[in-house]
């Protein structure tokens, strides 16, 4: 295996100087092979959305370094590391721009990374593009190119998040609890959309949940956080094995 994406003793530590001060992730090493689709387990405060912050370079970590591809990644900011690494968050309101139409929001998707300069938007000749993109995703998304994103369903406003942060095939795709917020039927929806794009395009996934039976049925590796560290990385026949009572039995505070 390949390895894409490597973490090497990552620590870190919040509300530094004050009573409160509290080290988040311990000393933690990763290794992220290429084609991996990670689902990532852990208790509320394991850690994980941490994890992923310091990845995608929202946080920057007290110790330790992170490399994609051989490249340090340790001091690049979060806008040079959106080239490489796109992300979908829990809150459907993230990740769009309401004012902007459908079709507004994935014109800036398809041009993330590219130089911005004053130009013409060319808008009208992608319609056709997106509309055959959006018309093979549930909600009725390719009905709706032309209303502003903050209008949009939970569901459809998701979908549209995790269509433009798929749409240039990132390096490494971040799923943060992406459908925790939606109701059932929309959420396995959007899962299913989720594994279908992900083995098609080959991407390399991590994607946070706190459903048991979603993170043995998705993807090909497990991970669980406990305490800002590492307490199970299995994937293969092991992982096909485990049990939902024996994941149950790594964490402490369920």
């Amino acid at each position: 295996m390949t390895a894409l994406l490597e973490l090497n003793n990552i620590s870190n530590i919040v509300n530094k100087g004050t009573g409160e001060e509290r080290q988040i992730l311990k000393n933690l090493s990763l290794q992220v092979n290429q084609g991996d689709f990670i689902t990532l387990l852990g208790t509320n405060g394991a850690g994980k959305s941490t994890l992923l912050n310091v990845i995608n370079g929202a946080l920057s970590p007290d110790q330790g370094s992170i490399s994609l591809k051989g490249q340090d990644l340790t001091k690049l900011n979060e806008v040079k590391r959106a080239q490489y690494i796109a992300q979908v968050f829990q809150d459907p309101k993230m990740g769009t721009a309401p004012r902007m139409t459908v079709a507004e929001n994935l014109l800036l998707a398809y041009k993330r990374g590219q130089k911005r300069t004053l130009r013409l938007r060319h808008l009208k000749q992608h319609c056709q593009e997106f509309e055959s993109l959006t018309a093979k995703l549930p909600n009725g998304l390719s009905e709706h190119l032309n209303t502003a994103t903050g209008s949009l369903s939970g569901g459809q406003r998701q979908t549209l998040s995790f269509l433009m942060a798929t749409l240039n095939r990132p390096e490494l795709l971040l799923l943060d609890e992406h459908t925790a917020a939606l109701d059932p039927n929309t959420s396995k929806q959007l899962l299913a959309l989720t594994d279908e794009v992900v083995q098609a395009e080959k991407l390399t996934c991590i994607m946070i949940t706190h459903q048991l039976k979603d993170a043995l049925k998705y993807g090909n590796r497990t991970i669980i956080l406990n305490n800002g560290q590492v307490v199970l990385d299995v994937a293969g026949a092991a992982r096909a094995q485990l049990s939902e009572q024996e994941v149950l039995s790594y964490f402490t505070d369920l």
